[in-house]
């Protein structure tokens, strides 16, 4: 039975983090370029994207770069000149929205269809894999249901958000913060209006809401439906968080990378996309890292509680309710262990968020320099776990690669030979008999299986000497040395040289393309309905669902509601 490889793709800010993410258990990573990725402020030259390619490669594992911004038509000899660079770098795959780039002449390099396509009915998957697209990302607001009658009804692999930030709009069809401030999420410059504070009126102007972030969605986490998405059709699984830190990146890595890892272990259907085996020095919890509270979306059907109306920032893990307070001081009711200097937070009477620093600790007892404002009953979250994050900064992965040894003797001195690969280093030197056989082997064995932070974990050593042999310590480690420099080159090579090749335009179908100025009449159109979330849904109450208006500031927008397809569409009320 052919086995289905499962693809943990994790996001890349820079090289580095890239490299982390890889260390952490990541199969695949996404990066921008040096242009025309959809987070301008996380571009990448090409020189450093090339040494990501070669650290993913020892792995096995994929880069793909992110070009999915609109393009001008002034930008796409640019554009084709980066493709050719990507491609000579070592890149797996380009990450696309404009369909103008299936026009170009382009190295054999696979693409991808961007979520930035839109990509939520199975007519426009079809027409993605007629086009020749080597993967599609699915809309993160898709059902199970959904993405099952997708996979029935098409072939090309596909892939799906699992974890990170929520837009609340369908991707690339919101031009909100183009309309008000020229920044255009399909450029790749999104100002984040839907994090701001926003009033919700009525059609008199009468306020229903006042200065709460209505547009603002909690973080996707579908960790717990992993099993289910494979079982649906999804092969690749995506941590969205381009712009996030090192930190951020391991942690969320680190736990799907376990969770998978235990589907793959019971299946006999699934298999790793990528090579080498990870542990952790530090407690993977994805609640430690950034985050607006959790949901998992659209996944099993419409749910009330998916918005984030208090606070767009992280409130972190909640560790337990204020049990007793004065001004300066507080006892948490909390099974957690606290540190000097961790940072925590609470939303006040006002559903205010609050942030504070836990100056000195003395059990579940809290101490501040300053008034913290805390009240008995205050639910109380850690965003900054000191201790945790030291641990976290200092990890720099433990990816191993298993290798099976076997030593053996020339006829002018030793060869040292992974079996699993072939791959084999010689050293001519002198050969001596061990006068005590037993000790010089026990000596053997555990300097050659002792291979530190190499990327190289030997699972097994053989040795065949015709004549007990007692080998300097020297002798060995520069063996091990050569081994793996040629482990190295060979792996890196192998990916390489195996790496896929995009098929062939379908030049029938045509294509349409976008233009990068252009500002519809509809500037977001969600599936999260603020009627809904805040128990006005028609549906429900029986009232027609009339216009509401949404304010910040100067800038006043219509909500329309679809409700026979509950959806909800942002309209300027320049727009009739």
């Amino acid at each position: 039975m052919k086995t289905k490889k499962i693809e943990l793709l994790s996001p890349a800010k820079d090289c580095e983090v890239g490299m982390a993410a890889i260390n952490h258990g990541a199969d695949a990573v996404y990066i921008g370029g040096p242009d025309f990725g959809a987070r301008e402020k996380a571009s990448n030259s090409i020189e450093d994207i090339e040494r990501l390619c070669r650290h993913a490669a020892l792995f096995d594992a994929k880069v793909y770069v992110t070009l999915n911004t609109l393009l001008y038509d002034n930008e796409l000899e640019r554009a084709r000149k980066m493709t050719y660079d990507c491609w000579n770098a070592g890149v797996d795959a380009l990450i696309v929205q404009d369909m103008q780039l299936l026009q170009l002449d382009l190295p054999p390099i696979p693409l991808h269809a961007s979520t930035q396509c839109d990509n939520l009915t199975v007519e426009k998957v079809q027409q993605l894999e007629q086009l020749g697209f080597s993967q599609v990302v699915l809309g993160r607001e898709l059902s199970l249901k959904q993405i099952r009658e997708i996979r029935e009804k098409t072939t090309v692999p596909l892939e799906f958000f699992v974890h990170g930030a929520l837009c609340v709009s369908h991707s690339g069809q919101c031009y909100l913060s183009q309309y008000i401030g020229n920044r255009s999420a399909n450029r790749g410059a999104c100002a984040q209006p839907c994090r701001l504070p926003w009033d919700l009126l009525d059609a008199d102007g009468k306020v229903l809401i006042k200065n709460r972030h209505l547009l603002s969605l909690k973080d996707l986490n579908n960790s717990t439906h992993l099993e289910e998405l494979i079982d649906a059709g999804i092969t690749s699984f995506k941590i969205e968080g381009r712009m996030k830190d090192a930190d951020y990146v391991k942690n969320v890595t680190a736990y799907y990378r376990q969770k998978l890892d235990e589907i793959i272990s019971r299946r006999t259907d699934l298999e790793q996309a990528s090579r080498g085996h990870c542990s952790y020095t530090f407690e993977v919890n994805p609640e430690k890292s950034f985050n607006r509270g959790f949901t998992d979306f659209f996944i099993n059907g419409r749910q009330k509680y998916i918005g984030s109306p208090f606070t767009p920032k992280s409130m972190g893990e909640y560790i337990g309710e204020v049990s007793w307070c004065n001004p300066l001081r507080m006892e948490i009711q909390t099974d957690k262990v606290l540190h000097n200097g961790d940072g925590l937070c609470f939303l006040n009477q006002d559903n205010e968020l609050v942030g504070l620093r836990a100056d000195v600790v003395n059990g579940v007892t809290v101490s501040c320099n300053r008034p913290h404002g805390a009240y008995r009953g205050a639910k109380i979250y850690r965003n900054y776990d000191l201790e945790w994050q030291k641990q976290v900064d200092a990890s720099m992965g433990n990816r191993k690669i298993d290798i099976d040894l076997l030593l053996r003797e020339t006829h002018d001195g030793y060869e040292l030979i992974d079996k699993l690969s072939t791959v084999n280093c010689q050293l001519k030197t002198d050969k001596i008999t061990a006068n005590n056989p037993e000790k010089a082997t026990e000596n053997i064995r555990k300097k050659a299986l002792q291979w530190g932070d190499t990327p190289f974990n030997p699972v097994n050593l053989e040795l065949q000497f015709a004549e007990p042999r007692l080998i300097p310590a020297s002798v060995i480690g520069e063996m091990k040395r050569d081994l793996v420099a040629k482990l190295t080159e060979e792996l890196i090579e192998s990916h390489r040289n195996n790496r896929a090749l995009r098929a062939n335009v379908a030049r029938d179908v045509s294509i349409t393309t976008t233009d990068p100025d252009e500002i519809p009449s509809c500037l977001m159109t969600c599936h999260h309905c603020i009627r809904y979330a805040n128990g006005m849904c028609s549906k429900e109450t029986g009232k027609k669902a009339e216009p509401l208006y949404l304010r910040n500031g100067n800038n006043t927008f219509r909500l329309e509601f679809d409700c026979r397809n509950c959806l909800m569409r942002v309209f300027s009320l320049a727009t009739n």
